[in-house]
């Protein structure tokens, strides 16, 4: 087995390195949520984590790591005595992001539970991380019916697997921990709640520290046992200090004063519900057991707030995660309780807001611009709103009306268009391909019954076999690619009229946001297209991609489809499955290059010939009107739409002429 790189040896990231502890301390806590660019050590922490717990007590043979002292009644290794167990090493279990249900809640036997009513039950990752951790790389972008087991495990502290009637249950209590790049895409907010606490890490940019990050990394790599060994001394302190926090955890106080200080904070910051308030008292308290004290003071309110709260604060989707530390420090001073002790604060080891030191290798300390004319742009004509304006702000964001791609798709699931899915309404019936994982129980039937006196069958069971089995067809919603194509050119720059346009696009990320779509972001103004954003889950990169557009010059209308065009190219080779909806966000006018207006029609005559969908949302304002946004549409073989059109509650029937005109 491989030696995992020391939880000491990890250099800097004292936010994560101390969250990581806490929830060692106390698993009530609920976990961590580490969030951060690539290459910040986050996955390496995690791992190293494991080693520092103290080992458990199992019920040998016990396939569900029952207690010996307290086994679980409903076990489907049971029932146990109470009594004498085995000791073993805490388990990390970590869940793939591609993993099926089956793998992550186990598989049950269809074939003998309906045959012969036996449960053969094989465990899942849910098993396996039964009072230990469960490690999600990249939660980010866990599929959803993931998502909602870990949502369900998570409230209930155990798992069923239920099929057709035959019920499987068993306890699945672990420390939830995730990893994930914002850049990636957002968490759902009903997982995000579920984490206890959360971290932001990035790379140092002190030269020093990350010499020595290297410098470790690189010993490590040559011999791994070796540069364990070098660590061995402060590991075993940190573990007989978790060790020594968790006998001291239940003799901690939690005063009247810090209970204020915890709902004031809470409430000061408009934080969603009762769990907040419930995590930042676990949180402070853990952080006075660590720092060997048994009351809690105001700085481990402080700093439970610091790793509880940024995650909870309401916020739209768009905006970065963090607490006002001024207000915070004034909610504080505002309800400081009277009833503290007059003790040292920073306990016999240190304050509770510090991590493990380091060891002896620790290094020391741990106006606006214009914008350019884009290459090429100078030699254009010059004309009404040619040159560059500065960037606009978006509008106020609105609920928008659904725009769905026709037709069934097989994608990803989300919640945008129609999909044949493992998840939905039962349309049909077909034998399985590979493992049985959704059974269609009146199809097997239906298959079975002509065979039963050839079987033999004497008794009041069904004789069923293999071949019998039918895999349940389901129909449910898909997420899509959505590829916004945007007009920046001089026609669209008037200040009132691209704010619009922009909070209009920000309504529709809001709205992939909430459909787990991907996005993409393409451009054109002066002479030229380019891909602001290439197809991603982050709809916060590409709201701030927009946000800090420019506008000015000619509109190449033609350069930008074909671009779009190109960028979806690209996409299908890489996910074949997802479908795309293309948005083109223009007035309809093409001025840019030679014949612009030939060559628009020919660009927009390729995404109808493919059958890709597309919707114009029609900028066009003033009395006169030219009706070129709606002739785009018919060449695109989609559909028009303005601006106040795109509203939910303006018109009815939006899809309808999507797919109809698609059709």
């Amino acid at each position: 087995m491989s030696v995992p790189f020391p939880f000491t040896a990890v250099v800097g990231q004292d936010d994560l390195r101390l969250a990581l502890l806490l929830n060692a301390v106390s698993p009530a806590v609920g976990g961590v949520l580490v969030r951060g660019e690539k290459g910040t050590a986050k996955s390496t922490a995690v791992r190293a984590l494991s080693a520092l717990l103290p080992e458990v007590a199992v019920v040998p043979g016990c396939r569900f790591s029952c207690d010996p002292s307290a086994p679980d009644p409903g076990c489907p290794d049971g029932p146990h005595e109470s009594g004498g167990g085995a000791s073993r090493p805490a388990r990390m279990v970590e869940l793939p992001v591609g993993a099926s249900e089956d793998r992550l809640v186990g598989a049950l036997d269809i074939e003998r539970a309906l045959a012969e009513g036996v449960k053969a039950f094989e465990p899942g990752l849910l098993a396996d991380a039964h009072r230990g951790i469960l490690y999600v790389d990249e939660v980010n972008l866990l599929h959803d019916h993931l998502v909602d087991l870990l949502l369900d495990a998570a409230a209930m502290g155990a798992s069923y697997v239920e099929r057709e009637g035959v019920s499987v249950r068993h306890a699945a209590r672990f420390l939830l921990v995730g990893t994930m790049n914002p850049e990636e895409g957002e968490l759902r907010p009903q997982l995000l709640d579920r984490f206890g606490l959360t971290v932001e890490v990035a790379a140092s940019r002190e030269p020093d520290q990350r010499v020595e990050v290297v410098r470790r990394r690189l010993a490590y790599d040559d011999d791994p046992a070796a540069f364990a060994a070098r660590w061995a001394d402060e590991e075993a302190a940190v573990r007989a200090r978790i060790v020594a926090a968790r006998k001291l955890l239940p003799s901690v106080r939690l005063g009247d004063g810090a209970l204020r200080q915890i709902a004031a904070t809470c409430a000061a910051f408009e934080v969603d519900g009762m769990r907040a308030d419930i995590v930042m008292a676990r949180t402070a308290t853990a952080l006075a057991a660590w720092a060997g004290r048994t009351d809690v003071l105001a700085e481990d309110v402080r700093q439970a707030a610091l790793l509880a709260l940024p995650h909870r604060r309401r916020r739209n989707p768009f905006d970065a995660p963090g607490l006002d530390e001024d207000k915070l420090d004034e909610t504080l001073e505002e309800f400081g309780g009277d009833d503290d002790p007059d003790t040292d604060p920073d306990g016999p080891d240190g304050g509770g807001g510090q991590p493990p030191a380091e060891g002896p290798e620790s290094p020391e300390g741990g106006g606006d611009a214009e914008v350019p004319a884009e290459a090429g742009e100078a030699g254009q004509p010059s004309g009404a709103g040619s040159g560059e304006r500065s960037p606009v702000g978006a509008a106020e964001p609105f609920r928008t009306k659904v725009l769905s791609v026709p037709g069934i798709g097989a994608g990803a699931a989300g919640r945008r268009s129609r999909a044949r899915t493992e998840h939905g309404r039962t349309t049909g019936a077909r034998r399985p391909q590979g493992a049985l994982t959704k059974l269609h129980l009146a199809a097997t039937v239906q298959a079975a019954a002509p065979h039963q006196r050839a079987r033999g069958r004497s008794g009041p069971g069904l004789v069923v076999r293999r071949d019998d089995l039918r895999q349940a067809r389901r129909e449910g919603r898909e997420s899509n690619l959505v590829l916004f194509v945007v007009d920046a050119s001089g026609s669209m720059a008037a200040r009132q009229r691209m704010g619009a346009v922009k909070g209009a696009v920000v309504s529709l990320l809001l709205d992939a946001y909430q459909r787990r779509d991907k996005v993409g972001l393409v451009t054109f103004r002066g002479s030229a297209a380019e891909v602001a954003l290439p197809p991603t889950s982050s709809v916060d990169a590409a709201a701030a991609r927009l946000e800090s557009l420019p506008t000015g010059g000619r509109t190449p209308l033609a350069a930008g489809l074909l671009k779009a065009h190109d960028v979806l190219r690209v996409e299908r080779l890489r996910d074949p499955a997802r479908r795309a909806l293309v948005v083109v966000v223009t007035d309809g006018r093409a001025t840019g290059g030679p014949e612009p207006v030939a060559l628009a029609s020919r660009a927009a005559r390729l995404f109808a010939a493919e059958g890709i969908a597309s919707v114009v949302v029609d900028c066009e304002s003033g009395p006169v009107r030219l009706g070129l946004a709606g002739r785009l549409a018919g060449e695109l073989g989609g559909t028009a739409v303005t601006l106040d059109e795109l509203r939910a509650d303006s018109i009815a029937g939006l899809v309808k002429d999507v797919q109809r005109r698609a059709a």
